[in-house]
């Protein structure tokens, strides 16, 4: 066992050797799903020889490396990390359980890991800081991700060797049931079972960003193109500059924070408690908007005190009941509804169980509303009113979706003043303690989010599986589940009112202006912004044919394709990588590839993240689990195979 960087070679197969594996990709969904197939064989493993090649460190990989800026955080709070599972998890796999991110810092801590050390002073004085409600810095995770590939290397059972090759996988060739896996730097390995468990990656410019990327050539104009926030050249963005920002969500928080903060300004907490910012100079003057013209919603730091959270309505009777008719489920027509409703059964539970003082009536009284109302919006925004007399503790989906609905402002102060009083009341719906209804939603959306995956991929529509599953619903989610921490808003809102930051409104709309520059305006307020500079602030789009990431390519026009569903309806590919429900890749022709498997955001698989909350059940150590069984379970045959081999050769 061994976690060094490994030699590679493609010598010829010695019939006597251990069988070996090669991962493709070394970050958290790789280590994770080796933790799961070591789990799987226990003690009685066959003989393996593990290696994963990645040119990042294993277990943090590219997105959590330690080289990147110490602004940036994760948007989870530390007690809500996890690698590991717990006896929550419904897997047919052991639970092997271990340390959140919080139980790991108080291990290292309290000298019992003594094994473990962390040589960078800033990085190690978190550590000493850190509590359960803290939002870490990703250099934080890297080193709990790389003590969780360590820890994960030795205990491997015997005969099983584990290496880090680092490189990178620029191509694959099959030998028969043999893989020649090439590296970049000339080396190959090969292997009896592959593994692709790449993470995210970037993609070649296509479609509006190519047309962007060659307008500011032409026309001297700056422009910065989806990307990874840290991975970004912001350097092109000069002091004092104009700078159209399109996207508030947390590559766009993540960028803001590089921008202001990490240009020298700083932030300081008046006496009276708000937060002021003290400009550096060096920062670009933002112009921010987007679809909704807001920011994700806060993360919640309040806790439910009411009845329980429980599903009311997407139930796993109300999706036998969507799976037992003969038409395909529809994401729009069929489960989006009873999601709405869902969230609103979520936020009113907790309202009236939790905080009976700020209602009039009883929650069995509201609940006949409910029943009578919930799929209702505009009678139970009639209906609210007379049980509910604060409107900050009213809901509805569409009020949380679009909160300024149909608001049109009539000047640019009143926008600015509409957005920064927006951000402070969900600061307030979402840190205090009497709006704990904010925790309940997220529950109640997770929990939404985890019934899904009782949906066979097969049944979902077309539309649904391309468009409204992975884009209109995973967008929703993110804006309401996974926002920026609070004090990330907080800092905005400082940086709106030291005239660092100012918001474009709603369905914002970007042109080029070939005398001017970029012209961005919104519909719903007055006049235009000019700028030289423009950056599309969120994630590079899927899209395997095209991805920059040689080896995935390679996947979609070689070895297996990207999926391609139609129906009477709809017809369409959102560019991931076939896989059944196993994670084994589907060849061109449609046949299973049973030697090889694919897993994480590239694939047709639910996307499900890697690391995940302790005790949910999560969808993503479920997802891992089951693909590390057909793992163990393709090994195990192959044990029987080369021992006919060698009795034959004998």
């Amino acid at each position: 066992m061994t976690g060094d960087r490994a030699m590679t070679d493609a010598a010829p197969r010695d019939v006597d050797a251990p069988q070996r594996v090669v991962f493709v990709g070394a970050g958290p969904r790789a280590v994770m799903l080796l933790e799961r197939l070591l789990a799987r064989f226990g003690e009685d493993a066959p003989p393996l020889d593990v290696r994963l090649v990645d040119p990042h460190p294993p277990g943090a990989g590219r997105i959590w490396r330690r080289d990147q800026s110490a602004l940036l955080k994760l948007n989870s709070m530390a007690q809500d990390v996890t690698v590991f599972t717990d006896d929550t998890c419904t897997i047919d796999g052991p639970v092997r359980p271990g340390p959140s991110l919080i139980e790991w810092a108080e291990l290292v801590r309290d000298g019992r890991l003594p094994e473990f050390g962390i040589d960078d002073p800033q990085v190690s004085d978190e550590l000493w800081a850190l509590q359960g409600e803290s939002f870490p810095t990703r250099r934080l995770q890297s080193h709990y991700l790389d003590w969780f590939w360590r820890s994960t290397v030795e205990a491997a059972p015997a005969g099983v060797t584990v290496q880090w090759v680092e490189d990178t996988v620029v191509g694959v060739r099959d030998e028969g049931e043999e893989h020649v896996v090439s590296l970049a730097s000339g080396d190959q390995v090969s292997a009896d079972l592959l593994v692709y468990a790449l993470g995210h990656t970037s993609r070649e410019p296509a479609g509006q960003t190519a047309s962007l990327i060659e307008a500011a050539a032409r026309d001297g104009l700056t422009y910065v193109a989806p990307a990874f926030t840290a991975d970004a050249d912001l350097s092109v963005l000069a002091p004092g500059q104009d700078v159209i920002v399109r996207g508030m969500g947390l590559a766009a928080v993540d960028l803001v924070v590089l921008l202001a903060e990490g240009r020298g300004g700083r932030f300081v907490r008046e006496v009276d408690g708000s937060l002021r910012y003290e400009p550096s100079g060096a920062e670009p003057r933002l112009h921010i908007g987007s679809r909704r013209g807001v920011p994700y919603r806060s993360k919640v730091s309040s806790v439910s005190q009411g009845d329980p959270p429980r599903l009311e309505v997407l139930t796993k009777q109300a999706i036998a009941r969507l799976l037992a008719r003969p038409a395909p489920v529809d994401f729009a027509g069929d489960v989006w509804p009873l999601i709405a409703q869902e969230l609103t059964w979520g936020h009113y539970r907790e309202l009236f169980t939790g905080h009976p003082e700020r209602v009039v009536g009883s929650w069995t009284e509201f609940r006949e509303v409910l029943r009578a109302h919930a799929a209702d919006v505009v009678a139970l925004r009639s209906a609210v009113e007379r049980f509910v007399p604060d409107p900050l503790d009213r809901f509805d989906v569409p009020a949380l979706d679009r909160p300024f609905g149909e608001e049109v402002f009539a000047t640019d102060d009143e926008l600015q003043e509409r957005v920064r009083r927006h951000i402070a009341e969900d600061l307030a719906l979402r840190t205090e303690q009497e709006r704990s209804s904010s925790h309940a939603l997220f529950i109640a959306i997770l929990l939404s989010f985890m019934s899904l995956a009782d949906v066979p991929p097969e049944r979902w529509s077309a539309r649904s599986r391309i468009v409204d599953l992975p884009v209109t619903w995973h967008t929703f989610f993110s804006y309401v589940a996974s926002g920026p921490p609070a004090h990330r808003l907080d800092e905005l809102l400082a940086l709106a009112r030291a005239g660092i930051v100012r918001f474009l409104g709603p369905d914002v709309e970007v042109r080029i202006d070939p005398e001017r520059g970029y012209v961005a305006s919104s519909p719903r307020a007055p006049g235009e912004t000019v700028a030289r500079a423009l950056v599309d602030a969120w994630l590079p789009g899927s899209g395997a044919a095209v991805s920059d990431n040689a080896a995935l390519r390679e996947i979609a026009t070689t070895h297996g394709r990207e999926l391609w569903v139609a129906d009477a309806a709809f017809e369409g590919s959102l560019g991931r990588i076939e896989v059944d429900v196993e994670g084994r890749l589907i060849a061109p022709d449609g046949s299973v590839k049973a030697g090889v498997f694919g897993i994480g955001p590239f694939t047709s698989s639910t996307e499900a993240g890697a690391f995940t909350r302790p005790r949910s059940d999560s969808l993503s150590l479920r997802q891992t689990d089951r693909v590390a069984g057909a793992i163990a379970a393709r090994l195990r045959s192959g044990v029987g195979a080369v021992a006919g081999s060698r009795l034959a050769l004998r």
